[in-house]
Parts: C-alpha cells; sequence; structure tokens
C-alpha cells in the first residue's frame, strides 16, 4: 500500500484542488499542500525501506501491465522528489504568486511531483511513458500562469517552447518505445533488458536513436537545450525548483532505464555523439554562466553544464560511468534546489 499510495495520495490532492478547491484561501490551500508533501514523503521513506513491488495486468491484449517498484537506481530520486515537494510545499507558505487561484498553483506542484514519483517507480516502458507525459501539462500552467508576472510576453514565449520541445521529444520516445515492445512483444522493463539485447543490431540503433533523441529534449542535451533558461527564468520559484532538481533527472533516469539497458548494442554505436554533445554542454554552460547577470539563468546554464556530465558519464556504457551519473544526478538536484 505505501508504493501505491507514494503516487496516489499527491494525485488525488492535486488533482482535487485544481477542479475544485477554489473556495480556499491561500493559507488553508498552503497548509493542505505541506501535509500531502509530508506524507508522501513518509511514505518514500517507507518504500526506500521495505522496497515493495506492485504488479497488476493493465492492458493484457499488448501485456502492459501496472507494475510499480523500487531498486538501487530509483530509490535516491523517489528520495529526492518527495524532499524537494516538500521544500517545495514549506516555500509556498509564504509565497503564493498570482495569475490564478492558489489552488490551481498548489495542486499543478503536486501534479508534478506526482509524475515524477510515478516515472521513478514505473517498470513497464508503457506506464513510464504516461507516468513521464503526465508532468507537462501541470508544469506549463506553473509556466504560462504563474510565471513572471512583469513579462507576460517572455512568459507565453517560455511555456510554449516548453510545450513545443517537450512534445516533440515525446512523440520521439513514443515511437521507440512501441517499436521496441512491438519487437520483443512486452513492455516489461525488466523483461525488456533481456529481450532487447536480442534484437538485429540495426533494430537496436533505431530504437537507441529514437529514445535517446527524445530523452536527451528533457535532460537537455546541448544543442537541445534552449527551451530551458528562458522556461527556468520566467517560472514561479516553485517551479524552477522542481523543474531543475526533479524534472532534469527524468530525462537521465529514461536514458538509463530505455535505451541504455534495453537496447546496449544500438546506445554503444550512438554513444560517441551523445558523448561530444555533453562535453559541448559542459563548455557551453560553463561559459555562459560566467557572462550571466540573471541569477535564474545563471542556475540554468549551469544546469545544462552538470548535466552534460551526467550524460558523458552515461555514454562511457560502463559501471563506474553509471554509478557517476547517478552520483551527479542526486549532486544536481540537491545543489540546483538549494540555488
Amino acid at each position: 500500500m505505501a508504493l501505491i499510495l507514494l503516487v496516489l495520495v499527491p494525485a488525488a490532492v492535486g488533482t482535487w484542488l485544481v477542479a475544485g478547491g477554489r473556495h480556499l484561501s491561500a493559507t488553508v490551500t498552503a497548509r493542505i499542500g505541506l501535509g500531502t508533501a509530508v506524507v508522501a514523503a513518509g511514505l518514500a521513506g517507507e518504500v526506500a525501506r521495505s522496497r515493495p513491488e506492485v504488479d497488476r495486468a493493465w492492458l493484457p491484449s499488448m501485456d502492459v501491465r501496472l507494475h510499480l517498484g523500487v531498486d538501487g537506481i530509483a530509490i535516491p530520486l523517489v528520495l529526492l522528489t518527495a524532499a524537494v515537494g516538500l521544500l517545495v510545499m514549506i516555500h509556498a507558505l509564504g509565497e503564493v504568486p498570482t495569475g490564478g487561484s492558489p489552488s490551481t498553483f498548489i495542486g499543478s506542484l503536486l501534479l508534478v511531483q506526482t509524475g515524477a514519483l510515478a516515472t521513478f517507480t514505473a517498470r513497464d516502458a508503457v506506464l513510464f511513458f504516461v507516468a513521464f507525459e503526465l508532468v507537462l501539462v501541470p508544469m506549463w500552467v506553473l509556466i504560462a500562469r504563474f510565471g513572471d508576472p512583469h513579462h507576460p510576453r517572455a512568459r507565453a514565449d517560455a511555456a510554449a517552447r516548453f510545450l513545443l520541445y517537450t512534445v516533440v521529444g515525446s512523440t520521439l520516445m513514443l515511437v521507440g518505445i512501441l517499436l521496441l515492445v512491438t519487437a520483443t512483444g512486452t513492455a516489461d522493463l525488466d523483461a525488456l533488458t533481456r529481450e532487447g539485447a536480442d534484437l538485429p543490431h540495426g533494430q537496436q540503433v533505431l530504437i537507441a536513436l529514437l529514445l535517446t533523441i527524445g530523452l536527451a529534449v528533457k535532460v537537455p542535451v546541448f544543442p537541445l537545450h534552449t527551451w530551458l533558461p528562458p522556461a527556468h527564468t520566467t517560472a514561479p520559484t516553485a517551479g524552477s525548483v522542481l523543474l531543475a532538481a526533479v524534472l532534469l533527472k527524468m530525462g537521465t533516469y529514461g536514458l538509463v532505464r530505455l535505451p541504455l539497458a534495453t537496447v546496449p548494442d544500438g546506445f554503444a554505436l550512438i554513444a560517441p555523439a551523445l558523448a561530444i554533445a555533453g562535453v559541448l554542454g559542459i563548455i557551453w554552460g560553463g561559459l555562459v554562466c560566467l557572462v550571466e547577470r540573471d541569477l535564474k539563468r545563471l542556475v540554468a546554464f549551469s544546469s545544462v553544464a552538470h548535466m552534460g556530465f551526467v550524460v558523458l558519464a552515461l555514454a562511457t556504457g560502463t559501471a563506474l560511468g553509471l554509478q557517476a551519473a547517478l552520483f551527479g544526478n542526486i549532486a544536481h538536484g540537491l545543489v540546483s534546489a538549494l540555488l
């Protein structure tokens, strides 16, 4: 029940606040959000301790299952998401931006947290995609409605760019997932790790290319990073924290779970190009940070550089590189949230 409630509680409360909580005051809404985040943090701790698993039939004809679970890769990210979600709600006690009702703001934050938690606990490729996409709409609402009130045109542009980039990346990722599931006959991530490695080399390369480009948008990898600085700058503070500390991790986590684990030979072929893009992101992001005078844009470009190190580590295709990438993920989540 802890694993189910970990996803269900913020989802239910967030949906209720967005749909029917507009009569609540800002103080009451913020306290409800904080209470929900405290419950989610407690559940995350229990999930990390007991490592439960849920596996139920969802779409039997496609062998798609409601399969949730955690392992050593997912647990740190689940705990990071719960901790950052709690900090965001504490911050919301003193600052609820204008642009809409407080319930819509708090509810959107909870729905973003829900999508991230579901992504990190999903053990089915199709379920992973659904959870991955769940974050899109509430994050767009946070940017478009609750972003910088002094620059409405920049806010609209940032929200539209975030939406466009994410949708294009998600489309490529969906095509890659469907090709992978069709070719192997299963959507279970554990089974895909075994079955995907046996696919023909050309098929592996195509699937790896689609998945990697789609996920690279979310990381973001240079030169697909141009949506991040405006989104980060115009989003409200709570949205910026979630964006940098949690949402970017969904992209690198997806790289680990999908192309790297399921089609290793195909990923190995395109890994050098990914490594080059990572190095360019490190250099470009670092140079921009030296001259940037806007603090939010500074954090955004430092994130581009930091995530460049993560994808460079993943591109090595080694156990040491994977460990380095996971440490880098958590380090960036903490650093960016605190900044």
